[in-house]
């Protein structure tokens, strides 16, 4: 299985790829995973792409062969759209992060994101995270965990490997509110 993670910098993209190929390899399988973090640091694109399977023999998706698109960020899938084969699920979260070149007018936002998914024939999932979290008190920064539990629905791997990934990954005094934020968003 083949899966793209993208988002702005600091969303969490990395931490939910290294929450999900910790559980696929506790589940057993191969896992080859790659990123790249461009000028993340300063709010720019970050992908990772994850691959499982009994033998990956690279990290990088080629296009057109991703099942699961799980994008942080709604103009953010538009990026990777090429790595979707016809078919894949895309899970987007709602949120707008502005770009630079947008707020001083050079270029528009993207509109119609969904049109885009829907000629690729992408199985479309449009997800508000922060507006959940916010439902149930839990803190914003949970949103990459958040995302990932809503994705995991579609990703043949046991909830509890998930939750043993949770505590191997995130800080300590974080463990107990992320499995809660990744239980809550099964339900999504």
């Amino acid at each position: 299985m083949d899966i793209v993670i993208c988002g702005v910098g600091g969303q969490g993209v990395v931490l939910a790829s290294n929450v999900l190929a910790t559980a696929a390899l506790l589940e057993g399988f191969d896992v080859k995973a790659s990123e790249v973090h461009g000028m993340a640091q300063r709010g720019g694109s970050v992908l990772s792409q994850v691959r499982i399977g009994e033998k990956v023999y690279s990290p990088m998706i080629p296009k057109k062969s991703a099942h699961i698109v799980l994008s942080f960020e709604e103009m953010e899938v538009l990026r990777y759209l090429d790595l979707c084969r016809d078919g894949a699920t895309a899970i987007v979260n709602r949120e707008r992060i502005i770009p630079l070149s947008v707020e001083l007018g050079e270029t528009k936002y993207p509109e119609g994101i969904d049109n885009f998914l829907k000629e690729r024939n992408c199985h479309y999932i449009s997800v508000n995270g922060i507006e959940n979290l916010k439902q149930k008190n839990f803190p914003p920064k949970t949103l990459n965990i958040y995302l990932l539990s809503v994705a995991s629905n579609h990703i043949p791997l046991k909830e509890e490997h998930f939750l043993k990934a949770i505590e191997l990954s995130v800080p300590t005094k974080t463990i107990d509110v992320n499995k809660q934020v990744f239980l809550y968003g099964r339900t999504f």
